[in-house]
């Protein structure tokens, strides 16, 4: 009997296999991107995305070709969210602004430094919004996706989607005048 069913099940592995790897070829650098605006930190978010892509694989024959990218940034979003609350047991309490006070310690040429700077205080301004507000803004602003492809992917009605997005938007344009402000005056907060 199970000679007779291998043969049957040899197919169905081989379409699984290329359609994780066509889903890696299209959406892996956009995971990897909001796993880290999602607040993994950049050291765990390799693991974080081979973790999203095995749930993928283990259910890539229930979900549609349509439903890839909805799918694939939806359990992503459990995966940060899940690695935050681990992180928040076993986080030291600090001042939130000390991350930008103190440059990364790791050499690297001048226009690393300043776009990793950058990125940090991107990673500072996205970590002070509420995650479900962060999770919107993340998805629009930074992945370009449309209101309904957020509701969709979130399983969120399109007027909450509206709402957050709005209240992130403010947020976010409060809090990079605030930088601004320190940065004009040559201190960081």
């Amino acid at each position: 009997m199970t000679s007779a069913i291998l043969p049957a099940v040899r197919p169905a592995i081989a379409d699984v296999d290329a359609r994780l790897r066509a889903v890696v070829r299209a959406h892996y650098d956009a995971l990897w991107r909001f796993l880290r605006r999602m607040g993994v930190p950049e050291e765990q978010v390799e693991d974080a995305a081979q973790q999203v892509l095995l749930v993928f694989a283990a259910r890539a024959t229930e979900v549609d070709d349509e439903a890839e990218r909805s799918f694939l940034f939806g359990t992503a979003l459990r995966v940060a969210s899940d690695r935050r609350r681990q992180r928040q047991r076993r986080r030291e309490v600090s001042e939130p602004s000390a991350v930008l006070r103190h440059p990364d310690p790791e050499p690297t040429a001048e226009c690393q430094l300043g776009d990793r700077e950058l990125r940090r205080c991107l990673d500072q301004l996205l970590e002070e919004l509420p995650p479900e507000q962060r999770a919107v803004f993340v998805l629009a602003e930074l992945e370009e996706m449309t209101m309904a492809e957020i509701a969709r992917t979130l399983g969120i009605p399109p007027g909450t989607v509206a709402s957050r997005l709005r209240r992130a938007r403010e947020v976010f344009a409060e809090k990079a005048t605030e930088l601004r402000r320190y940065i004009e005056k040559g201190i960081l907060p």
